[in-house]
């Protein structure tokens, strides 16, 4: 499907680009609020966040990783007020209203599930909320209407510097991303793309069940926390990627995989046997 360029307006309310501010697009009733934990009670001039809405807090756990909690409101500004002394891991929130006044309670109940299991299902934060929200039960003509306000909340989301609910492999590019594998000792058998966030190693990926001696400390300490943490799972005499897990760089996905120092660029190959370095050489 053909991709359009889009405009977004971008307003500092606060003059500061660490303030709160404003982000539209065109031709849309939509509108995002970007504002800080610190300046939500400077909101009382912000009358149309007394509006319905969706709003998510973004934060870090204590091992610092992503957080985000996704809620609704008939009236934003007192929710975002009462999360302040109800919720502590967030440090600031992304706001959505319809500038039509459009959306009802149904309608954003139907968002929050939606954006929800969007998320969950994505798995690139965690996801704050203690219990599933309830979808609410909306005409088809509605549905169509609120299903255009969720792509265009993920846009406006990422653009906001939030990627809690983009895909981690690329998906619909200009051109379509080949799968790079790498098949060697100890049991080391996986796929992955490089991404614009850096290399995703595609679930069921399998990395080596052991590291060699010369292997750098930095990649030792980091294989065995992802091991900790569940994202390599010891299956046999290997370790496997129960989900996609992106890594900043294609070497280090090698090195985690291989369980010794890599260079990424040369081990990652297709199946015609190209590297990634003399893919990425061809490319224009």
């Amino acid at each position: 499907m053909t991709k359009f360029g889009k405009t977004i307006k971008l307003f500092l309310i606060d003059g500061e680009p660490n303030g709160r501010m404003t982000c539209e697009l065109s031709n849309w009733t939509g509108k995002a609020y970007k504002i800080p934990r610190i300046k939500i009670k400077d909101c009382t001039d912000r009358s149309d966040l007394n509006n319905p809405g969706i709003y998510l807090l973004f934060g870090k756990d204590e091992d610092g990783k992503d957080l985000v909690y996704i809620g609704e409101a008939e009236t934003v500004f007192k929710r975002l007020t009462q999360h302040l002394t109800q919720k502590d891991f967030w440090n600031e929130t992304i706001v959505f209203i319809s500038k039509d006044e459009n959306l009802n309670k149904a309608h954003i109940k139907y968002l929050e599930n939606r954006l929800f299991e969007t998320a969950k299902a994505v798995n690139r934060y965690q996801v704050d909320n203690s219990t599933i929200p309830t979808q609410s039960s909306i005409a088809e003509s509605d549905r169509s209407e609120m299903e255009e306000f969720i792509e265009n909340v993920k846009m406006l989301v990422n653009t906001l510097g939030h990627k809690v609910f983009d895909e981690k492999r690329e998906i619909g590019t200009k051109k379509k991303q080949d799968t790079f594998y790498i098949k060697a000792a100890r049991g080391a058998d996986a796929q992955g793309e490089p991404t614009s966030d850096g290399f995703v190693v595609f679930k069921d990926s399998k990395a080596a069940g052991t590291i060699v001696n010369s292997m750098t400390q930095s990649f030792i300490t980091m294989r065995q926390k992802l091991i900790d943490q569940g994202t390599l799972i010891q299956n046999g005499n290997s370790y496997e990627f129960p989900d996609d897990f992106i890594f900043s760089s294609p070497s280090t996905a090698a090195s985690i995989v291989l369980g010794r120092n890599a260079n990424g660029l040369i081990e990652w190959k297709l199946k015609s046997g190209t590297t990634l370095k003399e893919f990425e050489s061809k490319e224009k």
